[in-house]
């Protein structure tokens, strides 16, 4: 995954991935300068999985695609566009449970603990069930995350029974949406030779 990471850009596309990455990195500082160590803070959450389809191999659309989901999710927060626009939460949570939910199956594929998507004898069902499970740990997970920012660190944090369920409940959707797609078209996310790479990497640990 190293070698992914620090491969350089093949086209204009993966360069804008790049960009977009170097993006998120000032958006902290310029988060923390205009609005404050809260809104900074929840910017920073993007970080991780701005840089993870890098890691991971992601096609350069795709990792665009993320980058662009998770920028969007974080300056939403800053500018208060879920409590303005009564759907605007929905749709967020949607497409960001989605992404992220494709990023963490690709990372365990890559360590070998789950399997990798077009594996032969890999049913598509596994990879549909695991992603829209990691969706969901990741929604809940958000939810707690916005649970204890509202509870200890500020009340513009909006957080109640029914956003809560909802949020995790478009989040599914999004992520079963999205290991419907690595399911059945994993090369549209990876390189063709990507899937067999990530095959061999997970046998050679087991």
């Amino acid at each position: 995954m190293i070698d992914n990471f620090l491969r350089p850009a093949e086209n204009r596309v993966r360069m804008a991935a790049d960009a977009l990455r170097i993006l998120g990195a000032l958006s902290v500082l310029l988060a923390l300068l205009l609005h404050g160590l809260t809104d900074a803070a929840i910017v920073a959450f993007a970080l991780p999985g701005l840089m993870l389809p890098r890691f991971v191999g992601m096609r350069p659309w795709a990792d665009t695609a993320v980058s662009v989901t998770l920028l969007v999710a974080a300056w939403s927060n800053v500018f208060d566009l879920y409590t303005r626009i009564w759907w605007w939460d929905i749709v967020v949570h949607f497409a960001c449970a989605g992404a992220l939910a494709v990023v963490t199956y690709l990372f365990l594929a890559h360590r070998g603990i789950v399997p990798a998507p077009g594996d032969g004898g890999v049913p598509a069902a596994a990879a549909v069930v695991l992603t829209t499970a990691f969706g969901l740990a990741l929604g809940a997970l958000w939810e707690m995350v916005e649970w204890f920012g509202h509870a200890y660190l500020t009340d513009r944090i909006y957080v109640t029974l029914d956003d809560t369920i909802g949020d995790m409940a478009a989040g599914g959707l999004g992520a079963l949406a999205a290991g419907l797609l690595l399911a059945h078209w994993p090369r549209v996310l990876m390189p063709t030779d990507r899937p067999g790479r990530v095959s061999s990497e997970a046998g050679s640990r087991r």
